[in-house]
């Protein structure tokens, strides 16, 4: 009896990137291009800065400094694969490759949401717990809260791309996204995706709800706290601070919502609209970031002119 040959050959997936904008490809490709290189060089001059100048050895700029990374992989994840498709029409993508996409594309972004709550987190202890800020927010304390994150969104959203690539793929492979998006490719399976579209979203709920709600209080906090201060002067730059950090992240939840529930909902949303809030959200944030938690910082402009200053001397 001839041996059977188990094996399934798996399929390679083609993304649409934007539909009905393919005539300005060339031109789409300019600003996703500009923006990208801004994020890329504000997040590492954000990460050299905070290493070379020992006074930013803090528990805020720990933070920040791991929300520049998330920042890198988050948009490299992305981009470089949407200018391939913008300037050499390479819209295939192997199966292998989609599903390392989806699970880093959806890591880091709940890595991103969970970082943005500690960050809400420690500004409330920098103004209610001034004098215990570096006893509370130690570093053995800033590596546990880190590693604690990192492992749950590294075990929830690790069971997504599992569990989508253990679907059959009969016929079409075209993902109607410029990534490899959860329900974009679970939707192109000839099976039942119930525990797949349901999971996805419990774990969604529960990251990004966990962390909202928590920012939310975090930040009605401070506001009550900035509220009691006595000097005009303080309240306006801590509201301007805190302005400048709930637009970011405002931003940020509100196109991933955006995302999240016209895939599942939004049928009649068009397509192109769709894909660019989506990349929005993946792009736009780590682009900002820099600036709002960087550069607008005191003591990050003060150490960016301080290396300046010593590389031409």
């Amino acid at each position: 009896m001839p041996p059977t040959n188990l094996s399934v050959a798996t399929p390679d997936f083609f993304l649409m990137g934007f539909p009905g904008l393919e005539a300005y490809y060339a031109w789409l490709s300019v600003p996703f291009l500009v923006m990208y290189c801004v994020a890329v060089v504000g997040n590492i001059i954000i990460l050299c800065v905070v290493k070379l100048e020992e006074s930013l050895h803090t528990p805020m700029f720990s933070f920040l400094c791991v929300l520049a990374l998330i920042d890198l992989g988050l948009c490299t994840s992305t981009i470089p694969k949407m200018l391939q498709m913008f300037w050499l029409q390479a819209n295939v993508i192997s199966f292998q490759a989609c599903f390392v996409q989806m699970f880093v594309i959806h890591f880091l972004s709940s890595l991103e949401s969970s970082t943005l709550a500690v960050m809400a987190y420690d500004r409330y202890v920098a103004i209610y717990n001034p004098l215990r800020y570096t006893t509370i927010l130690t570093n053995a304390y800033i590596i546990k809260i880190v590693a604690v994150l990192f492992m749950r969104g590294f075990i929830l959203i690790g069971v997504l791309p599992v569990l989508a690539s253990r679907l059959p793929f009969c016929s079409s492979t075209v993902i109607s996204h410029c990534f490899c998006d959860h329900m974009a490719v679970v939707k192109l399976a000839c099976t039942d995706i119930t525990l797949d579209s349901y999971y996805g979203l419990a774990i969604a709920l529960f990251i990004i709800g966990t962390d909202l709600f928590f920012i939310i209080f975090t930040y009605l906090m401070i506001m009550r706290a900035v509220l009691k201060l006595a000097s005009k002067t303080a309240r306006l730059k801590a509201f301007n601070t805190c302005g400048s950090h709930l637009f970011v992240i405002l931003y940020f939840y509100t196109t991933m919502l955006f995302s999240f529930i016209t895939f599942r909902f939004g049928q009649s949303v068009p397509a192109h609209v769709h894909a660019t809030f989506t990349v929005l959200y993946l792009l736009v944030p780590p682009m900002l970031n820099p600036v709002i938690y960087g550069v607008r910082t005191k003591e990050i402009r003060e150490a960016i002119i301080k290396v300046v200053i010593n590389l031409f001397h």
